[in-house]
């Protein structure tokens, strides 16, 4: 079990209230989905609010990628199980989630009269590009944050290559390299 993290002087509800409203925001302006959220969680949770540390986050990035389930929804139980316990990891779920289901209720009750619009799909031409913008910038960043180099960014590259171009299932990509890093690291502390 995780240790609970406390966030400071502040009373229990405010505690509560302080994650709900960081992760509604985080939820309320994460455009492009679940990874474009991540420089947002680090600009608030890591940098301003100072709730966990860079390495913390992508140990934590890297297990809500491999569990099943929405990434978005999944870093924010992870992150508010952390700080808070199980509340703690369903407000943050909330905060994440309720934005995103009142966007989408909203656009759903206007969207079969916008939907043939020419304006409205000239903007959703152009949102597109930035959104995958919104997920390369994210991970190149965790590269950063994972310290690859030229003498192990063949592991992302072969991913990559075994996903992408023989069609193998993230699930056996993710658990290979689990298993790689286990045999690494017990090679590595048998030197020591």
């Amino acid at each position: 079990m995780l240790p609970i993290r406390p966030i400071g002087p502040i009373s229990p509800m405010n505690i509560y209230w302080n994650l709900f409203s960081t992760f509604f925001r985080i939820g309320l302006f994460t455009i492009g989905g679940g990874y474009a959220m991540i420089p947002l969680i680090e600009a608030k949770v890591v940098d301003e609010k100072k709730w966990i540390g860079r390495e913390e986050l992508l140990d934590l990035i890297a297990v809500a990628q491999s569990c099943p389930g929405i990434f978005a929804i999944n870093i924010g139980i992870f992150i508010g199980y952390k700080l808070r316990g199980k509340w703690g990891a369903v407000v943050t779920t909330l905060g994440t989630a309720l934005p995103s289901f009142l966007i989408i209720l909203a656009i759903a009750l206007v969207f079969q009269q916008f939907r043939e619009n020419i304006y409205v799909e000239r903007i959703f031409r152009g949102i597109r590009p930035a959104v995958v913008a919104l997920i390369a910038a994210p991970v190149f960043k965790m590269a950063q944050m994972a310290k690859i180099s030229r003498y192990n960014i063949w592991i992302p590259v072969a991913a990559t290559a075994l996903i992408w171009l023989l069609g193998f299932s993230p699930i056996y990509v993710i658990l290979l390299a689990g298993a790689g890093g286990y045999v690494y690291g017990q090679i590595k502390e048998d030197k020591l």
